[in-house]
């Protein structure tokens, strides 16, 4: 996600971006300088995979599970996609579009490019577009979130830029699958689980998380995060078997459900004075508005944390590191915090550790102890002699858009797509697709 704040700044950090791959292995950071790459292995170590160092300043890095393959937008050309080998340190293809790139979602068949009014889907074999949504509901954000399933592949994107409904689309047989009533305010995060069954998401309001089964749309969990103050939520992120859901926000405290069934106990006589109070109490819902009896059926946190800031952008993963879950997260401060989580008892989660996103670890308690985290971000040197230029494309005639509407110029991307085959307007990124080196992908 996008580390930066509304002006711009990141304060004393260099970080712009963080986000964990899909399988959650890896930690991709665009900064000031580059982009790096971290495996998730160890808790006592941050091991550096990769580093790139370059003038320009990487706002969006994206890695294909724990392949080689890399897609790149920078803030000097931010309307511009580079698709990369890091490990040969070459450049697969690039497209242009007709405004900025605010997001970029990858799985094994799909490759998402998210504008403010449209999205485009590409193959990631060969990089073509196979259809592009257009006119969707302003999303400046770039919200959107893609399956990370191959047999379940579906992306979902604001349907509305007033109320929260969700638009599930089908990006294998390119068509709607569903839309999804999931709140009364504006969505600010989304996020399937790793099957591509489930789809949790989130209001702007940020007291009520709520999980959607996929593609039905069928509301399965709801959960309630805070009564006494709205929050903006910064991210929601499932466990990999999908038992458990963490979500951030701009606070200091993350919140884990567990997403399971209460059992029903057989219905017991009241002995006390508070069993007494307990039966008639529920029994009162009955008479209730429905947005209060909503808040005694809501689950509750099964495990929260408190982080040792607030008021930063961070983005949370839920992992297994040394047969042991954890909670992961990256924060605007330029700092990864591992924390363990009780999957019997939940609670109050424990930092473990936290790690300087250049390398370097630090004690626990030393975070409490400092009132800024102001060392830059190290630099190495990167050998780009294996990178070549591409040739701008040449535009192609006007061409259709998705569902037969005709494409409106400057709207998409205008070039020669992948083998050579020319992009119609509307249809295909500018630029030309050039193929260098595509192993490992």
């Amino acid at each position: 996600m996008n580390l930066a704040s509304q002006s711009g700044e990141t304060g004393c950090s260099q970080l712009l971006f963080a986000n964990f791959n899909q399988d959650n292995t890896s930690l991709a950071v665009g900064t000031k300088s580059g982009y790096k790459f971290f495996s998730l292995s160890s808790v006592d170590k941050l091991e550096q995979i990769y580093e790139c160092t370059d003038p320009e300043d990487v706002c969006i890095v994206e890695r294909l599970f724990s392949s080689s393959l890399v897609a790149i937008v920078s803030l000097k050309a931010p309307r511009k996609l580079k698709v990369c080998h890091f490990k040969k340190g070459t450049e697969i293809c690039n497209y242009s579009y007709s405004n900025t790139i605010l997001a970029v979602r990858l799985n094994r068949q799909r490759l998402i490019v998210c504008l403010e009014e449209s999205l485009y889907i590409h193959n990631i074999r060969d990089m073509k577009v196979l259809h592009t949504i257009r006119e969707t509901p302003p999303n400046p954000s770039g919200l959107c979130a893609l399956s990370i399933n191959s047999d379940n592949c579906y992306l979902a994107y604001p349907g509305s830029a007033t109320i929260g409904e969700v638009q599930v689309f089908d990006t294998v047989n390119l068509r709607a699958a569903n839309m999804i009533p999931a709140h009364d305010s504006p969505l600010a995060a989304v996020v399937f689980d790793a099957s591509g069954t489930k789809l949790a998401t989130a209001s702007e309001k940020g007291t009520v998380i709520r999980v959607f089964s996929i593609p039905e749309g069928q509301k399965l969990f709801e959960f309630r995060r805070g009564v006494k103050r709205c929050v903006s939520i910064c991210s929601l992120a499932f466990s990999i078997e999908g038992l458990y859901l963490s979500a951030s926000s701009n606070t200091e405290t993350v919140h884990i459900f567990k997403l399971e069934t209460q059992k029903e106990k057989p219905a017991e006589e009241p002995t006390t004075w508070g069993g007494y109070f307990g039966k008639v109490l529920m029994a009162s819902t009955t008479y209730l508005p429905s947005q209060v009896t909503e808040m005694f059926t809501q689950g509750r946190a099964f495990a929260t944390v408190r982080l040792p800031f607030s008021g930063h952008k961070n983005i949370c993963a839920l992992a297994m590191i040394q047969k042991i879950p954890r909670l992961l997260v990256a924060a605007a401060d330029g700092y990864l915090y591992l924390y363990n989580l009780d999957p019997q008892e939940g609670g109050e989660l424990t930092l473990m550790k936290q790690h300087k996103l250049d390398g370097s670890a630090e004690p626990p308690n030393e975070i409490l102890e400092q009132g800024s985290h102001d060392r830059p971000l190290t630099a190495q040197a990167y050998n780009t002699a294996g990178m070549k230029g591409t040739r701008p494309g040449r535009q192609g005639p006007a061409g259709r858009g998705a569902g037969g509407e005709r494409g409106r110029r400057g709207e998409g991307p205008a070039g020669r797509g992948a083998g050579g085959e020319r992009g119609r307007r509307g249809e295909g990124p500018a630029g030309s697709l050039v193929v260098r080196g595509g192993g490992g992908r």
